[in-house]
């Protein structure tokens, strides 16, 4: 199952970093039309229904990054004991990178199906993160409205820009 999360996120990055590279005006179009067309899955468990719903949401909030891709922390619902060790995996992830702090100009993206447990992950991560630590990064938080302020106020305190959208 590792395996299978592993190969998921991956294959969100690397779709989300082909949608970035492309500039022809065709692969434009497709990509917004790709956007357009995509509703939101009512299947929490639909990981390929999810990705394809988040990632051009992702993708159209890149606008101030430098860095050649996104880091997308993935959520999953957390209804599974497989989905609960995979975002506690995630978690530490998250927690590594913001104890080392990011580099300005990255973004880093939480996205999942269910708002809130992204946001619990989100403001879990941030919770002992180091005051101005994160100048010139952007956190994308991709959730309901709900959830926004609560994940805005625990990115505050590192000086990130901090980004939200409506799922």
């Amino acid at each position: 199952m590792r395996k299978l999360a592993l190969i998921a996120a991956i294959a969100l990055t690397a779709g989300l970093v082909l949608g970035g590279c492309s500039k022809g005006q065709d692969q434009g179009q497709q990509a917004s039309q790709q956007a357009a067309a995509a509703t939101k899955p009512t299947n929490v468990n639909d990981t390929k229904a999810w990705q394809a719903y988040l990632g051009p949401l992702v993708q159209k909030n890149l606008q101030g990054m430098a860095a050649q891709q996104p880091y997308i922390y993935y959520v999953t619902a957390g209804q599974t004991d497989d989905d609960k060790a995979q975002n506690s995996r995630q978690l530490d992830n998250v927690q590594g990178a913001v104890e080392r702090g990011v580099t300005p100009g990255n973004l880093l993206a939480f996205v999942g199906p269910v708002s809130a447990t992204t946001a619990d992950l989100a403001v879990a991560a941030f919770k002992d993160a180091q005051p101005g630590t994160f100048k010139g990064v952007i956190v994308l938080f991709i959730g309901d409205q709900a959830d926004e302020q609560r994940v805005a106020d625990a990115v505050k305190v590192t000086g990130a820009t901090f980004r939200f959208v409506q799922m």
